[in-house]
């Protein structure tokens, strides 16, 4: 009953609860493109509720792109919702024709009812600063990256944690979490970056959890990405967690970094338990979805799990996939 579409592949996802429903949102591109690469250009945003994370059904696309010129004709790419001042607000990435979508920007789309969006204005939300983030260098990376934001509250502001590429240093150790903030969603103040060199050149569709006493940076990486440092040389993509020194937005323990899903699953996000979900004795109220990125005989996947178990052990927590 996992999450997978006849006719789209389905690829990033984020979640939110409204009551006792959850509603997906999730990257989606025809499979008549036949070549799951082309995917990332014929993007939209699908929309899917669901009341225990297993039966889903599909409600209208949330996003597109738009008609251009505009700052996001290109894509919409991977964002987070969250609800405030009476509205649901989703932060999504876009890129446009102008710079052949190699430029990524974080803008915000509104909606009463999770099912209409509208754009909040012409103009992105936030973008990198060149002071603190590398811009575009074709000889250095194949994009500009700032993208995937994730919203947390915390201190009394909305904080955005974004995949993103510091300036200095090897290009496979430059991957870093970008950093805003926002009294409300709509202004924001880039600051420096939450970490400093780490053994990837890039950490995708970020997010912060608690587990237990402890919150952990969960993030996903291809081969490609991998750095040749002492950490990085023996790491496989797939998905991985490191565990907070402090709060939620670290500083964050690079020492004690580890995969928590393999090669093949990608963007994991931990998820409260559905109330009639018994948990088969698992030791958190949490379970875990994720995408298939590669299926066993080494063809694109391109579908969403059914929640996975999650535990505590003496490292930090362990998510168990379901067979495939």
């Amino acid at each position: 009953m996992a999450l997978r579409l006849v006719d789209h592949w389905v690829w990033d996802f984020w979640h939110v609860v409204d009551g006792d429903t959850y509603h997906l949102f999730f990257l989606k591109a025809p499979r008549s493109l036949d070549d799951p690469d082309l995917r990332h250009w014929s993007p939209s945003i699908g929309h899917a509720m669901s009341s225990d994370l297993r039966a889903w059904t599909m409600l209208p696309d949330a996003l597109a792109p738009a008609p251009p010129p505009a700052w996001d004709d290109r894509t919409t790419w991977t964002g987070n919702v969250v609800r405030a001042d009476g509205r649901w607000h989703l932060l999504y990435t876009g890129t446009s024709h102008a710079e052949h979508g190699l430029v990524q920007r974080v803008g915000r789309a509104v909606s009463s009812d999770l099912v209409t969006w509208e754009r909040a204005g012409d103009h992105p939300a936030f973008e990198l600063d060149e002071r603190w983030y590398d811009t575009l260098d074709l000889d250095e990376w194949h994009d500009q990256a700032w993208r995937d934001p994730c919203l947390i509250h915390h201190d009394g502001e909305w904080h955005a944690l974004v995949t993103a590429r510091r300036r200095g240093g090897h290009r496979l150790e430059r991957g870093t979490i970008g950093h805003a903030t926002s009294p409300d969603l709509a202004t924001w103040t880039v600051h420096p970056p939450l970490t400093g060199g780490t053994p990837f050149g890039h950490l995708e569709i970020p997010d912060v959890r608690r587990v237990g006493d402890r919150w952990y940076l969960l993030f996903s990486t291809a081969a490609d990405a991998i750095g040749s440092n002492r950490r990085g040389a023996a790491l496989e993509p797939g998905a991985f967690a490191v565990p907070s020194i402090g709060g939620p937005l670290g500083p964050w323990d690079w020492d004690r970094l580890r995969a928590v899903l393999s090669s093949g699953w990608y963007g994991v996000k931990l998820i409260d338990r559905p109330a009639a979900d018994p948990g088969d004795e698992a030791t958190t109220d949490l379970v875990a979805l994720a995408w298939r990125e590669r299926e066993a005989d080494g063809s694109f996947g391109g579908w969403i799990s059914d929640p996975m178990r999650v535990d505590v052990d003496s490292d930090g927590f362990v998510v168990t996939p379901p067979p495939t």
